[in-house]
């Protein structure tokens, strides 16, 4: 044997990564799609107003993303085990404040920061430095549409569960439940605990931190990758938040809602599964680009058209497929471009654009319903943002970053 066999850590399998690392997502983010359940009972029952649960979950999308830089830090260089383990805590207790706040100010700190920080240890960007350092480049996209895939699972299983929660339980009763059930999440990341990482000890690394995050942000296809995850975190997040709202407005039942936001998880498994496979076979940009232009059409036909519950369920549907479907092919470039050494940091300050853009688009849902008694602006402006998505990410540039440093090739790409 080599001395290099010797000091390469061992890899983890295919399926021990994606098993583990799909139900953590499943988990994690089948919770979270589901908020836009709680507006009205909390709202209703706090007596406050909807921009202020719209602004707590604006925090938490802005929190999210903030820690999420720190979080692919901390995992690209210290393993991804930690960092989920303790996201998991913090989702717990999050849910648990989440329940028992009394004042807006509060609810903010738990719904907001503190379940941001904690998605930001127990999602993609962390998950995602796993598959990266372990499976190899040839498989790499279709592995992150399987866990994209897994996410969006988790929103059709567990938003129906929230919603009989919420009627059999209470709004309250149903938090704390799910506050125990996230800390399942802790026994799953044992799955992926990696050898290079062992006993604590930072892995190899030839760029420091500093010079991989400057590199990407000089890099114009970065700052386009960056632009376009902008538009999709305020579109899926206005949808997601404020939509069951929308339909209870319009007059249809909170059932019609329930199942709308099933039909996009369910749909989204086949989108993001997709989407994975053909980034292994087509340029990734022009994926990226109809995604964004295909949401546009979608949900300007679905202003226009008659609403109903076959419209809504028809859109959901469709937009399903377009959901999470940008973040295989987004990440697949990342790790392309730059190599997957610092793939989880770099993930986290993509998808920090991401979260800023979620941040706009639940809070501007909440604000300008509140001033003007309609989501129509909101809705006029997603789909302009869709438009500008598709024409930034056509120009992104795919190719390996050339590095003059001997030691600075990019590893896996």
């Amino acid at each position: 044997m080599t001395s290099s066999a010797l000091s390469s850590p061992q890899k983890l399998s295919m399926f021990q990564v994606l098993a583990c690392g799909a139900a953590i997502v499943t988990l994690s983010m089948g919770i979270r799609h589901g908020f836009g359940l709680w507006l009205q009972p909390i709202t209703q029952a706090q007596g406050w107003t909807r921009e202020t649960f719209a602004f707590a979950i604006a925090v938490q999308n802005l929190s999210w993303g903030i820690f999420g830089i720190f979080a692919g830090m901390v995992a690209d260089r210290f393993g991804a085990f930690r960092v989920i383990a303790g996201g998991a805590v913090l989702y717990a207790l999050g849910l648990a404040g989440m329940a028992l706040s009394p004042t807006g100010f509060l609810f903010t700190l738990t719904a907001g920061v503190l379940i941001g920080a904690a998605q930001a240890g127990t999602t993609y960007a962390v998950i995602y430095g796993v598959i990266g350092r372990n499976i190899s480049a040839d498989k790499r996209s279709w592995a992150m549409g399987v866990a994209a895939a897994a996410g969006s699972f988790g929103q059709f299983l567990m938003v129906p569960t929230e919603g009989f929660l919420i009627s059999a339980l209470g709004w309250q009763t149903a938090l704390l439940v799910l506050g125990g059930a996230v800390l399942l999440i802790v026994p799953m990341a044992l799955g992926l605990r990696e050898s290079g990482f062992s006993g604590g000890a930072p892995a190899r690394r030839d760029q420091s931190i500093g010079q991989a995050l400057r590199e990407a942000l000089k890099y114009p296809s970065f700052q386009m990758l960056m632009a376009g995850y902008f538009v999709c975190g305020f579109q899926v997040v206005f949808i997601g938040v404020h939509m069951p709202s929308y339909l209870k407005d319009k007059g249809l039942s909170p059932q019609v809602a329930g199942y709308a936001l099933a039909l996009i998880g369910l749909f989204n498994v086949f989108g993001t599964y997709a989407a994975g496979v053909l980034g292994q076979r087509m340029a990734k940009r022009k994926i990226l680009a109809t995604i964004y232009l295909s949401r546009a059409v979608v949900i300007a036909v679905f202003l226009a058209a008659p609403l109903s519950p076959a419209s809504v369920y028809i859109f959901s549907s469709l937009m399903g497929l377009l959901w999470l479907s940008t973040i295989p092919p987004t990440n697949a470039v990342v790790a392309q471009i730059f190599g997957i050494q610092h793939m989880s940091m770099l993930s986290g300050f993509i998808f920090f654009s991401h979260q800023i853009g979620s941040f706009m688009g639940v809070w501007l849902g909440g604000f300008l319903y509140d001033r003007t008694g309609s989501y129509d602006i909101v809705w006029y402006i997603a789909i302009a943002l869709g438009v500008l998505a598709a024409l930034v990410n056509l120009p992104v540039r795919e190719t390996p970053i050339h590095r003059s440093s001997p030691g600075g090739l990019p590893q896996g790409a």
